[in-house]
């Protein structure tokens, strides 16, 4: 039976802003960006590097620009970042490590994408001419490609207690920082000031239609403006887009726990579909399946995508659904009963 809405499970980027968020786009008060002369903007920035502890911020289109114009801030051709295999910055932003930074990147594998502290004291180069300089460490909070996990605070504590001792910068690509928090309760302005530098994302589970702030210290932030005049993201009168970013902040992150749950209703859905060999655990808003040894993931998508669900191949042999406030609980329900086959 093909239904007449289709229920987008592809990611929590395909939200689109309600009713309330555009009134509150239209009435944004405007100015010049780049002269640093938009007050909506200057209010976002603010608002958001406070929230988490630091001094600065600075508006930016996307989430790979924030991770991007960081990692640019802090390498130099030559240098060496520690990260996860499974990492954003490494996997889905184009190559900017080495495209943007002229920099490698020391992988640390594993399937969860949580890095531990030991792992990174064991992958820190010696300070030798033959070995890349490490200068930076990453981590990620949710991890995406690790089913929407959250990083253990005491995990971020110990690293970060580290990197300080060692004059190395800590950056946390927080895309989905807001799906953590509101799990384990921490609070911004604790996790917050454990950092360097955060990027934080609007456009996924927040519902803005795009934007990420990176938050750091003015020095950090004056660096960074910088840098994205040098790579285009300079932008004139954005305070229409960061507008929404403060109706986000102010209106959508508490029910973020609404989205787990439907998660966690929609993994138990797929568990008993009899093309599932397993699902991961779910935290947040990611529900991650892996395929029984002789179907596609291909084919299930476009089953799935025939019925009026749209979902994602994410790998061999696994897919991915993402809940968001686009989809319902009515949804849900319809999804799991089309998913008894």
């Amino acid at each position: 039976m093909k239904l007449k809405k289709n229920i987008d499970l592809r990611s929590d980027t395909v939200t689109k802003p309600s009713l309330e968020m555009k009134d509150y786009i239209l009435d944004a008060a405007l100015g010049d960006d780049v002269f640093q002369d938009d007050p909506t903007v200057k209010e976002l920035e603010n608002k958001t590097a406070r929230m988490f502890g630091h001094e600065a911020g600075l508006f930016c289109s996307s989430g790979t620009m924030t991770n991007q114009i960081a990692l640019m801030v802090y390498l130099r051709p030559g240098d060496e970042v520690i990260c996860s295999s499974e990492a954003h910055i490494y996997n889905y932003e184009g190559g900017g490590i080495a495209r943007n930074s002229g920099a490698s990147a020391r992988l640390i594998n594993r399937n969860s994408g949580i890095v531990y502290l030991d792992e990174i004291i064991d992958n820190l180069n010696p300070d030798d001419i033959h070995y890349p300089v490490t200068n930076l460490v990453a981590l990620e909070n949710t991890i995406n490609r690790g089913g929407g996990i959250c990083y253990p605070i005491s995990e971020i504590e110990k690293i970060s207690k580290f990197c300080e001792s060692k004059n190395i910068p800590l950056h946390l690509d927080g895309a989905r920082l807001f799906n953590a928090l509101v799990k384990t309760g921490v609070k911004t302005n604790y996790i917050g000031p454990l950092f360097d530098s955060i990027s934080i994302c609007f456009s996924k589970g927040l519902g803005a239609p795009v934007g990420s702030v990176l938050v750091g210290s003015k020095e950090f932030i004056r660096k960074a403006r910088r840098v994205r005049k040098v790579i285009g993201g300079g932008m004139r009168q954005v305070g229409m887009l960061a507008a929404a970013g403060i109706y986000a902040l102010e209106n959508n992150i508490e029910r973020l726990a609404v989205d787990h749950q439907h998660a966690n209703l929609l993994a138990e859905g797929l568990r008993s579909c009899s093309w599932i060999d397993k699902v991961m655990e779910v935290e947040t808003n990611i529900v991650i399946g892996y395929m029984k040894e002789g179907f596609q993931n291909s084919n299930f998508v476009e089953k799935l995508q025939k019925l009026g669900v749209s979902i994602v191949s994410f790998g061999k042999g696994r897919i991915r659904m993402v809940t968001h406030l686009d989809v319902s609980k009515k949804d849900i329900d319809k999804v799991i009963s089309l998913l008894k086959f």
